[in-house]
């Protein structure tokens, strides 16, 4: 009866250890090798590498294939680059995991907090939230009204579109 007790604790130990490794890789934080442009960029951990569409924002385009650049575009992607590029950052996703570019959809944390967000509040992008990726969007778009109430970035330097 001991050995069937011992045998029961070791096994749930091993798989609590077992999940509690699954979950501290899967929150494991991401370094960013590069930038697409002001809202995508390529993420590495290990020997994995993926490309994330940032949610719920949308930066002007600087490598569209069909789009000229857009105004303030430039400006948007140096600035994820100077901001993003080399550092450690997590990933949390919304209810669609994927686009239908194969792009991982999601917010992105720097330093405990939203780069999305931080996008939206500088004037660096506009609010996008397509349904059903909508978590945060009360607070992305609490960002924008502000960049726009204080016209910061693209909302002094674009033509409305």
């Amino acid at each position: 009866m001991a050995a069937v007790v011992a045998a029961v604790v070791v096994g749930a130990s091993l798989v609590g250890w077992w999940l509690g490794e699954a979950h501290r890789s899967a929150d494991a934080p991401w370094r960013v090798a590069r930038v697409d442009d002001g809202d995508t960029i390529e993420v590495v951990r290990g020997s994995q590498t993926d490309v994330i569409r940032l949610l719920g924002i949308d930066t002007p385009e600087t490598h569209h294939p069909t789009k000229p650049v857009q105004c303030f575009g430039p400006e948007a992607s140096a600035f994820t680059t100077r901001r993003l590029t080399g550092r450690l950052v997590r990933l949390e996703s919304d209810v669609e995991e994927r686009d239908i570019y194969g792009r991982r959809l999601a917010y992105v944390i720097v330093g405990g907090r939203r780069f999305n967000d931080e996008l939206l509040r500088r004037g660096y992008a506009r609010l996008l939230v397509i349904a059903p990726n909508r978590a945060h969007g009360r607070e992305l778009l609490d960002a924008e009204l502000e960049a726009r109430h204080h016209r910061r970035g693209l909302w002094s330097s674009c033509e409305p579109s």
